[in-house]
């Protein structure tokens, strides 16, 4: 069976296409699953297994405290590796196919407090293009839940200060309009007139933020900056760009706005999506109760 892993990942490579990476999770996954058939089950014949011993595959999996995204992957792979062997002609039937992939655990996305955000954008300054370039882009994406992807595509054809909208083209090419606040506002304003041009250097560009080049900033140059904010401002969690728009979203909600307006300015095509928002605050009501009350977190 280790000979048909190989054959597989050769398939993969020249057919499919596959990134190295990709075919080594794909071996490293299989490998787990032949030795188990050959060493559990006793199986030496791929021709012999069934549907049943996929299933006590994924039943060990869970015994052994798998995690569902690792179970999920690990059929992945199982079902892609059935599917090649029944279309070449080496098993006769695909006993993978009637199984069902399991649910993924829903993690919770990173947020910050109102607290953390504010000692975050109170580091922050006009000193120069670079500092109000990124003073800009932060209390932007905060005060409008921006993707950082719009966020760096952002265009001076999309700010509409006077009327205090910005407009953006997010997932699925649609547009939406975000309101966006007086001091994200004025901190925008102060960065387009005195300081862009600088970065601009004689050039036109249509984009909002640009680097030393005059080009838009990269995400992974914003992603950098906000890590070493985060770590300025004592802030030990796990954070990315994004986190600045679950924060945004988070913060709204707790203040009583409406989940479908957050939707809205999130950009969001199913409300399900911008639930998990809802799970955060249940998530810090709990938190902040156990903390609290006399019995908070006592068995």
């Amino acid at each position: 069976m280790i000979n048909l892993i190989t054959e597989f990942c050769h398939y993969l490579a020249s057919e499919k296409m596959h990134e190295k990476n990709t075919i080594d999770s794909y071996k490293s996954d299989l490998e787990n699953y032949v030795y188990f058939l050959e060493n559990k089950l006793l199986i030496e014949d791929i021709k012999h297994v069934t549907t049943d011993d996929i299933k006590k595959y994924l039943a060990y999996m869970k015994k052994v405290k798998y995690s569902a995204s690792t179970m999920s992957r690990e059929l992945s792979s199982i079902k892609a590796f059935h599917k090649f062997l029944h279309l070449e002609g080496i098993v006769k039937e695909n006993v993978a196919i009637v199984i069902s992939t399991p649910k993924k655990d829903k993690k919770l996305p990173t947020i910050l407090s109102v607290e953390e955000v504010m000692n975050m954008l109170n580091l922050l300054n006009d000193d120069g293009p670079y500092n109000a370039r990124n003073h800009a882009m932060v209390e932007v994406m905060y005060a409008c839940g921006l993707r950082v992807s719009e966020l760096v595509n952002l265009k001076i054809s999309e700010l509409h200060l006077t009327s205090k909208m910005i407009s953006t083209t997010g997932k699925g090419s649609k547009e939406r309009l975000i309101p966006i606040n007086d001091y994200a506002s004025k901190i925008l304003k102060n960065y387009l007139i005195e300081h862009r041009p600088k970065l601009l250097k004689k050039q036109s560009s249509p984009y909002v933020f640009l680097n030393n080049l005059g080009e838009p900033i990269s995400r992974q140059s914003f992603f950098k900056f906000i890590k070493k904010l985060c770590l300025d401002a004592g802030i030990e969690k796990e954070i990315s760009p994004h986190t600045l728009r679950h924060s945004f979203a988070t913060h709204l909600l707790e203040a009583g706005t409406d989940l479908r307006l957050i939707q809205e300015m999130l950009g969001h095509e199913d409300i399900s999506t911008t639930q998990i928002y809802t799970h955060l605050s249940k998530q810090k009501i709990k938190n902040v109760y156990n903390s609290s009350h006399p019995r908070g977190g006592k068995a």
